[in-house]
């Protein structure tokens, strides 16, 4: 109904004026909302009630639908009404008793540093575009960085002579991340052969650039992850977010404290950095397990 479609407008809206969050995040958000509006139909979502939202997490879960896709979307409507609470809209959060689907929370696939050798060794470098992606993927591994954040690095928002990226993340919030000398060896590299002869005296401000002139996109980024996957002997399927992942656990594995990764990451609640903690044990227990003599 059109005024259920008006509720979502003016909370989209809201949640991009309040809190900054990305298209991608408001995509979602208005995605999860149309389709509980779907669900109740005719009904006002401001009218809904925790038996009906109830209703909806039962429907999807019959559909098929995982926990952790089902807790993902009751998280969308408890925050949508929860500001539409503050707004003085209803005066009852209707999710407030509601709990989250129970489901083990799956934990991100990573990359052995063998592979994550073999993946940044992969880019033929003797061409402009290979010398391009191994400077890439040299500044996801270093940095840890969203892939939305690499394809829209400028090149004012690089430092090589510190050694540092500013990045401005979710929540448009800014954080310093250290870049390597690795990484800064293949990015002047980059810039100074490869970057020059893809633009061919076009302009763009944007760092990693294409053939045509223009600025890498997520999407392209990552079908040249895959391709490269396969040339490095890489067996399963790469996730947009697995050499994040990597970066975050081989700094575990190596000594690095949780609240160090944590602002490298730039996540804003410790809790959502702790899922490394997992995997990082995992190897420990294999080692004991390995090494000690009543292991």
């Amino acid at each position: 109904m059109d005024q259920n479609l008006s509720h979502i407008d003016v909370f989209i809206d809201a949640m991009w004026l309040e809190s900054g969050l990305s298209k991608n995040t408001l995509s979602a958000y208005r995605s999860d909302l149309s389709r509980f509006a779907s669900f109740v139909d005719k009904v006002d979502l401001l009218a809904a009630d925790a038996s009906t939202i109830q209703g909806f997490l039962s429907h999807l879960m019959s559909q098929g639908a995982k926990s952790s896709s089902s807790a993902r979307i009751l998280s969308t409507l408890r925050r949508f009404y929860r500001y539409n609470l503050r707004q003085n809209q209803i005066s009852v959060d209707p999710c407030a008793q509601i709990m989250s689907p129970k489901g083990g929370r799956p934990l991100p696939k990573s990359l052995s540093e063998a592979h994550v050798n073999a993946l940044l060794a992969a880019p033929d470098i003797n061409k402009d575009i290979g010398l391009r992606d191994r400077s890439m993927l040299e500044t996801l591994y270093a940095t840890g960085l969203r892939v939305s954040e690499l394809v829209n690095l400028s090149l004012l928002e690089v430092n090589p002579d510190v050694g540092v990226v500013r990045i401005v993340g979710k929540g448009n919030k800014e954080r310093l991340v250290p870049l390597g000398e690795q990484a800064i060896d293949w990015m002047q590299r980059y810039q100074a052969h490869a970057r020059p002869n893809l633009l061919k005296k076009r302009q763009c401000d944007a760092l990693f650039v294409t053939a045509r002139g223009k600025g890498m996109t997520r999407q392209a980024f990552w079908y040249l992850i895959k391709k490269y996957a396969h040339l490095a002997g890489i067996d399963f399927e790469l996730s947009p977010h697995t050499l994040r992942h990597a970066f975050a656990t081989h700094l575990l594995n190596h000594g690095a404290d949780l609240r160090s990764v944590q602002m490298l990451l730039g996540h804003a609640d410790l809790s959502t950095t702790q899922i490394y903690t997992h995997i990082a044990m995992e190897r420990l227990q294999g080692l004991h397990q390995q090494h000690h003599p009543r292991g």
